[in-house]
């Protein structure tokens, strides 16, 4: 029983932290990395030629470990019910994909950069890092439905139908803000910030595992009788 509680903090835990930790580009506030937080992606942030690639590069990789820790924790103390187990499995994904992301930065960002680099406002999208920055963008929208629905389904985890759902809809609308610029400043629409729609849709993210670590620290309660799958 101790092992199983001391499991289960470890959980809350690593949710916690992972979901603060993958809010480290909240840094570029305070360190002088010459990029614009309106106009530049976050994945700039840790190009090669940054100066400060490897604190944001090494957070990343750590915020990634402690989701990996998170999917198998979860999946070993938490109860078998499909859509949780699909939502640890996208979490562990999620892990996998930030760590590759981090693995393969951009060459290069911000001014200064050789004419051979990828211009525009996504240099990123000529790169194995798009692949990579899609995979865990999927895969942590995938863990987050699928905690919302199941708790919804299994009525249970208030704080995930209230707050995390609340998040899970604000975040989805930072992500069309997002795609709808990017479409906009590519056809030569100008700029409508595109760096501050990406940067609410990573904060709205960390937020979510936050709640979801609240969630995993209290017992399952609702008064209804759950569906057991």
């Amino acid at each position: 029983m101790k092992e199983r509680n001391a499991a289960r903090w470890g959980l809350v835990a690593a949710l916690a932290l992972g979901g603060i930790v993958y809010s480290s580009w909240i840094l570029e506030f305070f360190l002088d990395t010459g990029l614009d937080p309106v106009t530049s992606f976050l994945s700039e942030l840790d190009a090669e030629n940054q100066k400060y690639r490897d604190v944001f590069g090494n957070a990343d990789v750590l915020s990634a470990i402690l989701m990996l820790i998170s999917g198998a924790l979860g999946l070993l103390i938490t109860p078998r019910r499909r859509l949780y187990v699909t939502g640890w499995i996208a979490l562990a994904v999620f892990g996998i994909a930030t760590i590759a992301d981090a693995s393969f930065p951009l060459e290069c960002s911000g001014e200064g950069c050789p004419s051979s680099a990828p211009d525009g406002l996504l240099p990123q999208l000529h790169h194995v890092h798009a692949l990579t920055s899609s995979v865990a963008v999927f895969a942590i929208f995938t863990a987050m439905i699928a905690f919302t629905v199941g708790a919804f389904r299994y009525r249970e985890h208030r704080s995930l139908r209230t707050t995390g759902l609340t998040i899970l809809i604000l975040t989805s609308l930072a992500t069309v803000w997002m795609l709808t610029t990017n479409s906009i400043e590519v056809s030569g629409g100008g700029n409508l910030g595109l760096g501050i729609a990406q940067r609410a849709q990573v904060l709205g993210m960390s937020l979510w595992l936050c709640t979801l670590a609240f969630a995993m620290s209290r017992p399952p309660s609702t008064g209804l009788p759950a569906s057991p799958r």
